[in-house]
């Protein structure tokens, strides 16, 4: 699959439902009745009840959902409950803080936790490359350990192998291609090449350090002189912090205007993690992934 259209209808075979935490937000309604509306999940909203019911009239949705009234404080708390109860199977953020929401998917009684590392997987539909790509971790993981970027790895590999890729090509991005000292992220980008070759990362082929133009362009990992079965077909962009994978993101949103989907990995449900401030063909792009995981 290249593009979200191709998820949309992969994922209408599986009908999901999807709990809404903090379901004021706009956006996320608008998403969330389109993604019913296709056909591959149904919704639960949590929330300020009469705010809720006044934003889906003014927003003339007129779909039967289940409202949850809620205290704002409370929100996340209810809506985990309901998934790891087995009412819903996916968890979307709406009008909450994320630090809130991850606390009650982390709690050790009633959450979503496996002992898996959760980490953050930005998807892009990245067009003008013909192939989805994602990033990670953006969203999750401040600053990964060697370890931790070995289940990062294996989070988005488990996840691309859905998307119809047998073995995904996975890049360590880093500013230089080559390793430097000085620079901690390129030594780990060779240690985990080298853990690919010795299929301690397994399914997957795994390159780097490698920059992120020619992890993803052909021209310029030719032009660089760069051979490997990695650069300039990346699937997969493992970046060395959150900084990094956020910014990328964000620019393939804003600057070229691709269409991004995020998705935390590793619960025991998908949870949809977006930016408030992203627009719903975003938050449903997120929905779709969230129905595929």
């Amino acid at each position: 699959m290249k593009r979200f259209d191709e998820i949309f209808e992969k994922v209408k075979k599986r009908k999901k439902t999807v709990v809404l935490v903090g379901a004021e937000d706009r956006e996320s309604l608008i998403a969330l009745d389109e993604a019913v509306k296709l056909g591959f999940v149904d919704g639960i909203l949590v929330g300020n009840g009469k705010i809720v019911k006044d934003t889906l009239e003014d927003l003339k949705i007129k779909d039967d959902f289940e409202i949850i009234d809620s205290d704002p404080s409370l929100s996340s708390e209810v809506g985990v409950k309901i998934v790891s109860s087995g009412k819903a199977d996916i968890l979307m953020k709406g009008l909450v803080k994320t630090s809130a929401l991850l606390k009650a998917v982390l709690n050790p009684e009633w959450g979503l936790r496996t002992g898996s590392l959760l980490s953050h997987l930005t998807v892009v539909e990245a067009k003008d490359y013909d192939r989805f790509i994602g990033i990670t971790d953006g969203g999750m993981i401040i600053r990964p350990t060697l370890d931790q970027k070995v289940q990062i790895v294996k989070n988005a590999v488990t996840f691309f192998k859905k998307l119809g890729i047998d073995t995904p090509k996975v890049a360590c991005i880093a500013a230089i291609e080559v390793v430097n000292p000085d620079m901690p992220e390129t030594l780990d980008a060779a240690e985990l090449s080298v853990m690919g070759k010795r299929k301690q990362i397994d399914e997957c082929i795994i390159e780097g350090p490698l920059g992120f133009d020619n992890a993803i362009d052909e021209r310029a990992a030719r032009v660089k002189g760069i051979k490997n079965d990695v650069a300039g077909h990346a699937d997969i962009l493992l970046v060395p912090d959150i900084h990094s994978g956020n910014f990328i993101g964000k620019t393939m949103d804003y600057c070229a205007h691709y269409t991004i989907g995020g998705i935390v990995l590793g619960a025991k449900a998908p949870i949809v993690v977006v930016s408030r401030a992203d627009e719903a063909r975003s938050k449903l792009a997120s929905i779709s992934l969230s129905a595929l995981a």
